[in-house]
């Protein structure tokens, strides 16, 4: 099943959407990566909707992608003895350790993390920033503040401090055990939550190895202050806005979202775009016009993938909503101004022979008008290179490895092919590379193709070869000299 589409859309599981009859329908209207949230449901409920998932790959015979999402550190305060409070402005009122029960003074706030990284004038947030504190004196167990925003508090509501890096792992103990049975299961991708340093991605790099892709979730200021590095060292990176609009003023949001974006077209790093996109469609068959505009905008914007989370998990029209994302996406990519922006806003490539090789493929796409650009790769380096240029033609993605193709399912562009023929030299390439794209329906015979590799064949990242193929009217034979039939091929 071939999208017409290059941006991909990733929707999240949950109980409107777990039978096999909803997944399916799911699929069918568009979606390429399913999101298991761990923040909710128990084992079972992921390793049942994963089980479908896979099953449902079987039979549509095209790769889904599985993303494994972790809930993270979840900070919040205490109980109170008589139920919910209200703070008013300018009054006093403390966090600390103590396990008593809270009141109109006090509440406990079981994070000694906190205190050790507050000093004076700290800005806290409760209840997702309906209510600001200001910290005065502190201590490594307590902290005096006063109200500058107040409201009501309820218990274990949560508590955000933007303005500093607190000495805490991303990895609760839960999320060990959780990280530790998706990876069993085989989850392609796991999301990072509560990612602070560049060092966050570097410990899950050590727990997780190659087992799984790492997409780090960017929704504290202190991972936009380290930007470059968090993109640099994460697989990808998803813009998680509802938890950024918390610790940041919202109108930077769209700034700061952009601004990701760009950072992962320098890196050739997949980008997610998430959070409230259709968020109205969660109970009306149809989204508000700003919504829509939302995830248009997303997509000028050039991201790799678009996500759906209550929408699709816990919503009354899953299937509706993924229909107008994929409606939505469509319309933009069929807007001529679309590819003037992409063009405007490619970034430079990197002096590399795969970046080289990859711009290369670009430019001589176009400029021949080439149906498919076809890359091979075995650990997926050579399709993402080639997807960060963009290019006219669609990417047709062939690979040995069915782990490669559902790591690559939300990289914009790219169409992956599973094949079980050895790549040896470049005539076999040639002959497979004509014989998916004709029956993929990538191109009709006589049309041009541009094949991208690299050789060694087999050998992750090592692009350096671009040929340029007419598709022959039968699928090519293998004469004594290679490959019967014309074509040109560049290497460096």
């Amino acid at each position: 099943m071939r999208r017409s589409r290059n941006a991909k859309i990733v929707a999240t599981l949950g109980p409107s959407s777990s039978s096999p009859e909803m997944i399916r329908s799911l699929f069918e209207a568009g979606v390429d990566m399913f999101r298991l949230n761990f923040s909710h449901g128990s084992h079972e409920d992921h390793r049942a909707r994963f089980e479908i998932i896979r099953k449902l790959e079987q039979e549509v015979g095209r790769p889904v992608g599985i993303l494994m999402d972790l809930q993270g550190p979840k900070l919040r305060v205490g109980k109170f003895a008589d139920g919910p409070i209200v703070l008013r402005s300018g009054e006093s009122f403390r966090l600390d350790l103590e396990s008593g029960l809270g009141d109109q003074r006090r509440v406990s706030l079981p994070h000694p993390e906190i205190f050790a990284a507050l000093k004076p004038g700290t800005s806290l947030l409760l209840d997702d920033g309906k209510i600001a504190l200001e910290v005065g004196a502190c201590g490594p167990d307590f902290a005096e503040t006063r109200v500058v925003v107040g409201g009501k508090l309820s218990e274990h509501k949560g508590i955000n401090v933007p303005s500093v890096i607190l000495p805490m792992s991303p990895f609760t103990t839960r999320d060990r055990r959780d990280l530790a049975f998706g990876l069993e299961m085989g989850a392609d991708w796991v999301a990072l939550s509560f990612v602070q340093r560049h060092e966050d991605i570097e410990e899950a790099r050590g727990l997780i190895g190659d087992r799984a892709l790492i997409m780090a979730k960017l929704e504290k200021p202190a991972a936009i202050h380290n930007l470059d590095a968090i993109v640099a060292l994460a697989d990808g990176i998803m813009v998680a806005r509802g938890d950024l609009g918390v610790e940041m003023p919202p109108e930077q949001v769209p700034v700061i979202q952009r601004r990701i974006v760009r950072a992962c077209h320098r890196e050739g790093k997949p980008v997610v775009v998430a959070t409230q996109m259709l968020e109205s469609m969660t109970s009306s068959p149809v989204p508000t016009r700003a919504e829509a505009s939302d995830v248009a905008t997303a997509i000028y914007e050039g991201t790799d993938a678009v996500m759906l989370s209550a929408e699709s998990a816990s919503g009354q029209y899953p299937r509706e909503a993924v229909t107008m994302m994929h409606s939505i996406i469509q319309g933009v990519e069929a807007d001529p101004h679309y590819r003037v922006l992409a063009d405007a806003q490619h970034e430079e490539a990197r002096t590399t022979h795969a970046d080289a090789i990859c711009r290369a493929l670009r430019h001589v796409a176009r400029q021949i008008s080439a149906k498919a650009t076809i890359t091979y790769t075995s650990s997926g380096f050579t399709s993402i290179r080639a997807a960060r240029e963009r290019p006219v033609a669609p990417i047709l993605s062939i690979t040995p490895s069915i782990a490669t193709a559902r790591r690559l399912t939300p990289v914009w562009g790219i169409h992956s092919v599973v094949i079980d023929s050895e790549i040896e030299d470049e005539a076999s390439m040639t002959r497979v590379a004509c014989e998916t794209a004709l029956s993929q329906r990538f191109g009709a015979p006589g049309d041009n193709i541009v094949i991208t590799a690299g050789i060694p064949f087999g050998q992750p990242g090592t692009t350096n070869l671009l040929r340029i193929v007419a598709l022959p009217e039968r699928p090519p034979a293998l004469n004594g000299d290679g490959w019967n039939g014309n074509g040109q091929s560049f290497s460096v």
